[in-house]
């Protein structure tokens, strides 16, 4: 085993006992100040917990990164903007869970973050680049940076409705990035040391996290999308890498689910930041998958989006494209087999294909 993945397993496993120590510490201080995830059937029971749940696991995903950090980082203007940054995240977050923030409260703390991370930490997104097309963003890098922080800070929590659900995928991302990285050569810079140091803690957290969960994320996992934009504009960056579109693939699932919300919403009449039951795990939930099936359902879907990232990138960008078609060819069927966007979109299906049997009946008869 080389030098680089045993330095990378180190931090893996230094976060990982941290984060697992020191979410049963959360646990008790989320129940002291009454940070806790009540069921509340007036919105339209969208719980699926039926009993109250601690919430302060994002808060133990910070300390242990904190703790990672000092154990394995340097000292840099980047990292120290990623540090401010995140204080501000984790401080609304942590406001939110114990008595609830307005909307605009906290965009105007994810905004002050990320400007702290674009103009003090000087981390921006010039282009983006897939398979083979480049996009340059010129006076535009500005806007479009703290744009997409703010989306992925958000992203991570706006779907984190099921035991087990945010943890994971922020996982498999970081796994993804990780052997990415590796692969490049790029053990011990600081995007590897983030990756890792995140890696570690939210395995740790998944260990109390995964159903029948002993502690949720709240609001504070708004953190774990925050350092996943962070990675994702860090990664992806020098000359030998690929494109920003890999991290972006890798967050299919998430930002599929968030998009299929703002159609649904919009369609009906709502507020996109409204609740609903109609996320991607409810729809799994109401084809009589449990919980634990339901999770690792979306898993799996996400670790084909990782293979086909990890193809694509360092192995056979052929075999990676495929496997794209593939899995969302997979998806338009799901959209069009259940309600994600629309009550009306299976219905209309079923006529379809009622009319085309119809239609083929009849020329069989001919």
């Amino acid at each position: 085993m080389s030098q680089e993945i045993i330095a990378s397993l180190k931090i893996v496993i230094t976060t990982f006992l941290c984060s697992v120590l020191i979410m049963p510490l959360m646990k008790k201080i989320a129940n002291h100040i009454g940070a806790i995830d009540i069921p509340r059937s007036e919105e339209g029971n969208r719980h699926i917990h039926k009993k109250e749940i601690p919430k302060l696991g994002g808060l133990g995903i910070f300390l242990s990164f904190l703790i990672g950090y000092m154990i394995f980082g340097n000292q840099s203007i980047q990292m120290n903007s990623i540090l401010i940054g995140s204080f501000i995240i984790i401080l609304i977050s942590l406001a939110d869970d114990i008595k609830p923030v307005r909307a605009w409260q906290k965009f105007i703390g994810h905004l002050i973050a990320a400007i702290i991370i674009v103009f003090y930490g000087q981390i921006t997104l010039n282009n983006v680049t897939a398979f083979g097309f480049s996009l340059d963003f010129g006076i535009w890098a500005y806007p479009i940076t703290l744009l997409f922080i703010i989306a992925c800070t958000n992203i991570i929590n706006l779907i984190d409705g099921i035991d087990g659900l945010s943890g994971g995928i922020c996982s498999i991302f970081f796994l993804t990035i990780g052997i990415i990285g590796l692969y490049q050569g790029r053990s011990g810079s600081l995007v590897m040391i983030l990756t890792f140091v995140m890696l570690g803690s939210t395995l740790g957290f998944l260990a109390h996290n995964f159903y029948p969960a002993t502690i949720f994320a709240g609001d504070s996992a708004t953190f774990m999308g925050f350092i996943i934009a962070i990675i994702s504009m860090l990664e992806f960056k020098g000359p030998a890498l690929t494109s920003f579109f890999v991290p972006i693939i890798i967050l299919a699932i998430p930002i599929l689910d968030t998009l299929f919300a703002i159609i649904r919403r919009t369609l009906k009449g709502k507020p996109i930041f409204s609740a609903d039951k109609e996320h991607l795990h409810h729809q799994l939930l109401g084809m009589n998958f449990s919980q634990r099936t339901t999770v690792i359902l979306i898993y799996i879907i996400d670790i084909l989006f990782s293979t086909a990232t990890v193809l694509y990138t360092i192995k056979d960008p052929k075999a990676g494209s495929i496997l794209y078609i593939i899995l969302f060819v997979i998806i338009i069927w799901f959209v069009f087999h259940t309600s994600i966007i629309s009550d009306k979109t299976p219905k209309i299906t079923e006529k379809l294909t009622a009319k085309i049997k119809r239609k083929s009946m009849v020329k069989k008869r001919k």
